[in-house]
């Protein structure tokens, strides 16, 4: 096969691609669409009760004012992702520093074991009461249950992508005179990359849920805080147009991970 026949066929294979990423997202649009019409016909129609369901119609309408009109979205959503980013930077660092040491030092691990695994059996919900006691009702509290996620996560993560190394490689490094520093950091440490990148996506989405969530039990503050109050005042369409919020957000979080471990992995 010549140069030219092999480009030809990669450039057909590139369009068919891209035609069939455009069918996908028409079809997901439409999807969308037909969705929400039959949803304001219900509600209009009052086949279901529109103060369980709310309208779409207001319901975007008060994304529109809460995101355009007064801010109030992205002012509440300032103090929960300050915090998530605190949760999520705080409970990766351990979880990884942890992961590390677990693997360089297997005693520590057995020694740890039973009270690690004690502590991420417990519902972290239910460690919310003891936080808001311990730190009160700013973002401390919320920042530590989001972490209390995070850590084991991103900890299983890091031992899990650690202990996965293919035994070849460090057999052959070893055989090449490579120092145990040297295998850790350029063979163990390298590849397990992408394995504890899955857990470090997974954990900020989690660090996420644990903010919001300790924003509703009690805050101040935040786009929990907005949602418990909406909900206490009935308003079924502000609820809707946080969650669509709250969906959105956790979307971009992702998206920027996914963007972030590309980069960083762009030598695979």
């Amino acid at each position: 096969m010549t140069t030219a026949t092999a480009t030809a066929i990669e450039t057909t294979a590139a369009k068919a691609s891209k035609r069939e990423n455009l069918v996908i997202l028409v079809l997901q649009v439409l999807m969308l669409v037909i969705f929400f019409v039959l949803w304001e016909v219900v509600s209009r129609n009052k086949w279901i009760d529109p103060l369980f369901i709310g309208h779409p119609s207001k319901i975007f309408e008060y994304l529109y004012e809460a995101m355009f009109v007064d801010h109030k979205l992205f002012k509440e959503a300032g103090w929960t992702l300050w915090s998530t980013a605190a949760a999520f930077v705080l409970g990766s660092l351990g979880g990884m520093l942890f992961g590390l040491l677990f693997v360089v030092y297997p005693p520590l691990e057995k020694f740890l074991e039973p009270l690690f695994s004690a502590m991420n059996s417990l519902p972290r919900i239910a460690l919310a009461p003891l936080f808001l006691l311990w730190f009160g009702l700013g973002p401390a509290s919320k920042i530590a249950l989001g972490f209390s996620l995070t850590f084991f996560i991103v900890l299983n993560s890091t031992v899990a992508g650690a202990r996965s190394v293919d035994s070849d490689w460090v057999t052959l490094s070893r055989m090449l005179g490579a120092s145990k520093a040297t295998i850790f950091f350029k063979v163990t440490l390298v590849s397990a990359v992408p394995t504890i990148f899955s857990g470090l996506r997974l954990g900020l989405i989690y660090a996420l849920l644990g903010v919001i969530g300790g924003e509703i039990i009690a805050s101040q503050h935040g786009l929990g805080q907005l949602l418990s109050y909406l909900a206490g005042t009935f308003d079924t369409n502000g609820v809707f147009g946080v969650l669509f919020f709250l969906a959105l957000l956790g979307v971009a979080l992702t998206k920027c991970m996914s963007l972030l471990e590309s980069y960083l992995l762009r030598w695979k």
